[in-house]
C-alpha cells in the first residue's frame, strides 16, 4: 500500500548507504587477512625448529621473512595443517552480504520497472521478450538477483567445513573451497559490472511518478486537510467523518468504475470544507510530503559517501564529483 512520499534520490542512497556498507566490511575482512605462515605440517613447526637445530628465534624469524615475502604484514600465531577456516566463513560472509544488498537494489529496480516509473538500460535492437515483442524486462536486474541469491548461498559451504575439520584438519575441505571461494568471487565480479552497466544508462520517468503521485496523493493529504480544518475552527470528528465518506466514494471510482481519484474535487465540492478551499494547492503540492529527504540526501552525499571514496580517487580518475 502506499505509504508517505520519498525521492528517486533518497532510495538511491539507501542503496548506496548498503554499498557503502559492504564496502568497509570488504575493507575490513581484506585487513584483517593473515598469512598462515611457516608451520609445518600440523602447526607445531616441529619440522624447522629441528632444521634449525632448536633455535625458536631462527623458527620465528623465518616465519615473519616469508609472511613479509608473501605480501602479508602479518601471520596467525597457531595453526593446525591449515589456517583456521573461520577464515573463509568470514570472507564469503562479505561477499554474501554484498549479494544481498544487490539483490535488494535491482528487486527494487524491477519493482519500479513494473510501475514503469524507473527503467534499466535497454539496447536499440534488444528483445524484451522472444514470445511478446512489446515486453522491456529488466534483464539485467533479474540475472544480478539470479546471481546474487546463488552468491548468498555460498557462504554455507565454508560454515560446515570449518564445522566438521577435524583435529588440525582434514582434506574433505579441498575441492569445496576450490569450487565456492573462486565461484563466490567470480559471481560478485560479474553481478557489480552489471550494476555498474544498470546504474550508469539508469533512465528515470518524472511524468509517470507524477501521474501515479495525483492518483495517490489525494488520499495521504487526508491528514494535512484535517489540520487545516481545525485550524480554521472545524471539528476534528466531523470533519474526520466527512472526509471518510468523500475519501470511500472516491476508492469506489476508481475501484469499481476504473476512473481516476476525485476526492480532492469532491472536497472542492462540499461547503463544508469551504473554509481551506483555498489552501488546498498548497496542502497538495507534493514537495511537502518528502520530509526532509533533499537534506538527507545532501548531508549522506558529503558527509559518508564523498569520505569512502576518497581512497578511491586515483582509480577513479579524480572522478568523485562526477562520480556523484
Amino acid at each position: 500500500r502506499p505509504a508517505q512520499l520519498t525521492t528517486v534520490g533518497k532510495r538511491c542512497c539507501l542503496w548506496i548507504q548498503d554499498l557503502c556498507m559492504d564496502l568497509q566490511n570488504l575493507e575490513r575482512a581484506r585487513d584483517d587477512l593473515r598469512f598462515r605462515g611457516v608451520k609445518g605440517t600440523t602447526g607445531t613447526q616441529a619440522s624447522f625448529l629441528q632444521l634449525f637445530e632448536g633455535d625458536h628465534s631462527k623458527v620465528e624469524e623465518l616465519d615473519r621473512l616469508v609472511t613479509a615475502k608473501a605480501g602479508f604484514k602479518r601471520s596467525y600465531m597457531v595453526t593446525g595443517q591449515t589456517y583456521s577456516r573461520k577464515v573463509d566463513i568470514e570472507v564469503l560472509s562479505v561477499l554474501a552480504s554484498l549479494g544481498a544488498s544487490i539483490h535488494k537494489i535491482c528487486t527494487d529496480i524491477r519493482l519500479l520497472a513494473n510501475l514503469k516509473e524507473i527503467e534499466e538500460p535497454f539496447e536499440k535492437e534488444q528483445i524484451g521478450s522472444s514470445a511478446m515483442p512489446y515486453k522491456r524486462n529488466p534483464m539485467r536486474s533479474e540475472r544480478c538477483c539470479s546471481l546474487a541469491r546463488h552468491l548468498m548461498t555460498l557462504v554455507l559451504d565454508p560454515l560446515q567445513t570449518a564445522s566438521v575439520q577435524w583435529f588440525e584438519r582434514t582434506l574433505d575441505d579441498s575441492a569445496n573451497r576450490r569450487v565456492c571461494l573462486a565461484e563466490a568471487f567470480l559471481t560478485a565480479d560479474i553481478i557489480l559490472s552489471t550494476l555498474q552497466n544498470i546504474s550508469e544508462g539508469l533512465v528515470v520517468y518524472p511524468k509517470v511518478i507524477e501521474r501515479r503521485i495525483r492518483q495517490e496523493l489525494p488520499f495521504m493529504a487526508t491528514e494535512n486537510i484535517i489540520m487545516a480544518m481545525v485550524k480554521a475552527g472545524g471539528n476534528r470528528q466531523d470533519c474526520h467523518e466527512k472526509i471518510r465518506v468523500l475519501s470511500q466514494q472516491a476508492a469506489a471510482v476508481v475501484k469499481q468504475e476504473g476512473g481516476d481519484n476525485d476526492f480532492i474535487a469532491r472536497v472542492r465540492a462540499d461547503p463544508y470544507f469551504s473554509p481551506i478551499h483555498k489552501q488546498l494547492e498548497s496542502l497538495l503540492d507534493p514537495s511537502s510530503f518528502t520530509g526532509r529527504a533533499p537534506q538527507q540526501v545532501a548531508k549522506f552525499l558529503k558527509e559518508e559517501v564523498r569520505p569512502a571514496l576518497i581512497p578511491y580517487q586515483s582509480k577513479m580518475g579524480g572522478k568523485i564529483e562526477l562520480a556523484l
